[in-house]
């Protein structure tokens, strides 16, 4: 199996929050080098009940949405 190179990617992690009348949402932002965008998200979960889906953008950013053991959330990627 051929290993992939690693890329640096601008990550944006989105926690929505639960509260009907509040739209505010905590926002995470940081610049990380991975191979494979889904092993860090399954990683990044890993033990608690997730779903997810990916989305590929034209612009070549990655979005996953994310339920995490019942909270909202959302990954993007951008390569830098």
């Amino acid at each position: 199996m051929e290993k992939q190179m690693k890329k640096m990617y601008e990550a944006i992690w989105e926690i929505f929050n639960q509260c009907p009348n509040n739209q505010m949402r905590d926002i995470f932002i940081d610049e990380i080098e991975i191979e494979d965008t889904d092993q860090f998200v399954r990683d990044k979960f890993k033990g608690k009940d997730v779903t997810f889906d990916r989305t590929d953008l034209e612009d070549g950013t990655i979005i996953y949405d994310i339920v995490a053991s019942g909270i909202r959330q959302r990954y993007s990627f951008t390569e830098i």
